[in-house]
């Protein structure tokens, strides 16, 4: 049996294959923290209205605040994921999977607290209103093999927004269908 090729490959934190748009919005993990776990995110912006470069620009510090009423509620946030896969598929890669990107916020994950710290954040371009695409589907499970490969540590580790912060949460939304992500992941590996 033919081995199947992934599209990407990590090295030195780097999602190669994939445009790189650097976010200042990061740090550095703690001391001794291992990856070992992916955190499914929804982003819009405006909400649930796609394609524009709005989130690119938030997640650089780069969000004319005055381009959108709405924009205005989010006024000096910053925010960052280490992915944002695109309604194309695209794939876009904001921080070094070494650093912690600021996704999660106040989180725990299995009595573990701030996910930020041991997680992979991967922010779907959607909302909780909408379905996503196939292509988010195919480029998501092909990057959580990607990740899984690089860090071994997360193996079946993967959770919604919404499962790390309830209180605070809803993404990734009761459009983005579980069943079918982890029926992909698994028909793939």
């Amino acid at each position: 049996m033919q081995e199947k090729t992934q599209p990407f490959y990590i090295e030195n934190g780097v999602l190669q294959g994939v445009c790189q748009i650097p976010s200042p919005n990061f740090n550095q993990r703690p001391e001794e923290s291992e990856i070992q776990l992916i955190v499914i995110h929804n982003i819009s912006l405006p909400p649930s209205q796609f394609g524009q470069g709005y989130i690119q620009q938030f997640f650089q510090n780069k969000l004319d605040w005055d381009a959108n009423p709405y924009f205005q509620t989010i006024k000096g946030m910053e925010v960052s994921a280490h992915l944002l896969i695109l309604r194309t598929g695209e794939v876009i890669q904001f921080v070094n999977f070494q650093d912690r990107a600021w996704h999660a916020g106040r989180s725990t994950y299995l009595g573990l607290p701030e996910c930020n710290d041991y997680s992979i954040g991967i922010e779907l371009e959607g909302s909780d209103d909408l379905p996503f695409e196939e292509a988010q589907y195919t480029s998501l499970v092909s990057v959580v093999h990607c990740l899984k490969q690089a860090y071994p540590k997360i193996q079946q580790h993967i959770a919604g927004h919404s499962d790390i912060a309830p209180v605070r949460k809803t993404d990734p939304g009761p459009y983005f269908n579980w069943l079918r992500f982890r029926a992909l992941l698994n028909a793939d590996s």
